[in-house]
């Protein structure tokens, strides 16, 4: 078998690939630690309507 032959080759490959990508990932700068919503207050929706009654549920049941 021709893999038997060149394992030492595949391994030094390996390897080398493995650094290369430690390079790559280590030039991606990291994500910076500021929080999304730096107000003090969390926004709220109040939704104010009337309720719909037995018929009307019943007439947009499909």
């Amino acid at each position: 078998m021709n893999i038997a032959k060149h394992m030492e080759a595949i391994a030094l490959i390996t390897i080398a690939l493995a650094c290369v990508a430690t390079y790559a990932a280590a030039a991606i700068p990291a994500a910076h630690d500021t929080p999304a919503v730096s107000s003090e207050t969390i926004p709220t929706v109040t939704i104010i309507g009337k309720r719909l009654s037995a018929a009307e549920k019943a007439r947009f049941v499909l």
